[in-house]
């Protein structure tokens, strides 16, 4: 099965724009690197929690929305593979991050059911 790299971070909500051109602009470097699949989506019923929620999780501002986006790879050693050459990529250093990426969490996941309609 698949594995995915999941990422949930704050984006200010002026920086919309730019945020989807630069997930458009990293989709070639990530897909070049053997990721089968880019998701970038954009907040809108995300609940603050009492104890926990997505805007607790990265200190969201009121300025901001809470993104969630993943990549799925073929298996956990392309994935991991692609990471580390792509810290190493040029293109990679170069590219805008519109986000506070000290708020930003991420993971890798293990497929552990998928189905599709």
């Amino acid at each position: 099965m698949s594995y995915v790299t999941g990422f949930l971070t704050p984006v200010k909500i002026k920086d919309k724009d730019r945020y989807i051109k630069s997930a458009e602009a990293a989709w070639p470097l990530f897909k070049g690197y053997g990721c089968l699949e880019h998701v970038e989506t954009w907040g809108e019923d995300v609940p603050d929690g009492v104890n926990t929620s997505f805007p607790m999780a990265v200190k969201k501002q009121d300025d901001e929305v809470v993104v969630f986006s993943w990549l799925r790879w073929p298996d956990r050693k392309t994935a991991d593979e692609a990471w580390a050459k792509m810290m190493e990529d040029p293109a990679m250093k170069d590219m805008d991050m519109p986000f506070d990426g000290k708020r930003m969490m991420w993971g890798g996941f293990a497929t552990v059911f998928e189905d599709r309609a």
